[in-house]
């Protein structure tokens, strides 16, 4: 498996993923600590923003491991869209997030997924977004 920083553009601080787990059958599941000095946590929580960005980088991890295993060099993405957003809750300092991410549908440089956040068996967050891969 790589390492977080060989599958997306990002770099430290902005690094909102610790890990793709795995992938299966247009599936794909990442990993985040949630810590304090992410610049997305104010007061012991994660912002809205921050849990869009790491939706946003744990699809960049999908799509960087695709790349890598076929020999090409890692696209550089941007959301184009954030739609059916919907936090329950925002996640505290010392949470571990799991984040899965569905393709539901990819069209030339573009794809739709919808994404699922969770913290243990709790569900915190979904959305779906629209990312633009350039070319």
């Amino acid at each position: 498996m790589y390492t977080i920083e060989e599958l997306i553009p990002q770099r430290h601080p902005i690094v909102m993923v610790d890990a793709l787990e795995r992938i299966e059958e247009g599936v794909s599941y990442t990993t985040l600590e949630v810590r304090e000095e992410n610049l997305f946590v104010e007061q012991g929580h994660m912002s809205e923003c921050g849990l869009i960005e790491h939706v946003a980088q744990s699809a960049a991890a999908r799509i960087g491991y695709l790349f890598l295993q076929r020999g090409e060099r890692v696209p550089i993405g941007y959301i184009g869209s954030v739609n059916h957003f919907r936090l329950e809750r925002q996640p505290n300092v010392g949470e571990q997030l799991t984040t899965s991410i569905r393709i539901l549908q990819e069209v030339f440089q573009v794809s739709l997924i919808e994404a699922t956040v969770q913290s243990g068996e709790e569900q915190i967050a979904t959305m779906r977004m629209k990312i633009f891969l350039e070319q």
